[in-house]
């Protein structure tokens, strides 16, 4: 009997988390000068794994498949992010500090390219078993 292979499904769930995580960062951005707007992150991806449901895509417009009727993923929570100590909240009772956010936007950038060039050296590898 054959297994799956895991890592496929690992990097697909990765991929499908940073996409949402990546979503709520703009969306900080974008807010930064919203009064009163608080600063929002996603649950960590090691909360995600450690849940036996499955991570869904948003279902941003109403005509797109809907794969899970809650929107984002079933166990990835959107929540208001921990206050920037150099930031805290601001006059305008904004939490928004650009500098974290900017961080954070470099950081799922980095972790989307390190899990492109993973699922494609495993594929490339696999590649060479099968041309044997």
């Amino acid at each position: 009997m054959t297994q799956p292979i895991q890592l496929f499904s690992l990097a697909s769930r990765q991929a499908e988390w940073l996409s949402v995580r990546q979503e709520v960062v703009a969306a900080n951005i974008a807010n930064a000068s919203t009064p009163k707007y608080r600063a929002k992150d996603v649950t960590p991806f090691n909360a995600v794994l450690d849940n036996s449901g499955s991570l869904q895509m948003a279902r941003t417009n109403p005509a797109h498949l809907s794969g899970n009727p809650e929107g984002i993923g079933g166990n990835v929570e959107v929540r208001e992010a921990e206050l920037v100590n150099e930031i805290g909240v601001q006059e305008s009772g904004n939490t928004v500090g650009l500098a974290e956010e900017m961080t954070k936007s470099g950081e799922i950038k980095r972790q989307y390219e390190l899990n492109a060039a993973l699922v494609k050296s495993f594929h490339r590898m696999m590649l060479m078993t099968v041309r044997k």
